[in-house]
């Protein structure tokens, strides 16, 4: 009887990590949509970081920023918006001026 009990439980101990990992909520996405290019926006993106970080959210620990550059190129942001909810983040954060908002709220 007791090696019975001896091995279930430790195959219960075994199993363990396994449904632990299995409960850690996935890491949110955040969709980053500018219509300029990364060197142009680099405070803002800076400025963007700090602001998540004070809330907790740090890149590549607990969250990943999809960034999409249109350069200049206006005709591209509808596309790199519909890129973004492909990816299916979890929120479109826009910068560059209202035709990237407009953009992000059309692909959504």
């Amino acid at each position: 009887m007791r090696r019975r009990e001896f091995i279930s439980a430790l195959g219960s101990l075994a199993a363990w990590p396994l449904s632990a990992r299995a409960q850690q909520p996935a890491t949110p996405i955040v969709g980053y949509l500018n219509s300029t290019s990364p060197a142009a926006a680099a405070p803002f993106v800076a400025a963007f970081q700090a602001g998540l970080a004070e809330t907790g959210y740090v890149e590549g620990r607990n969250v990943r920023i999809e960034f999409r550059w249109a350069e200049g190129q206006y005709d591209r942001l509808p596309e790199l918006a519909s890129d973004l909810v492909r990816l299916k983040v979890d929120v479109i954060a826009t910068s560059g001026g209202d035709r990237s908002a407009v953009s992000a709220k059309s692909a959504t």
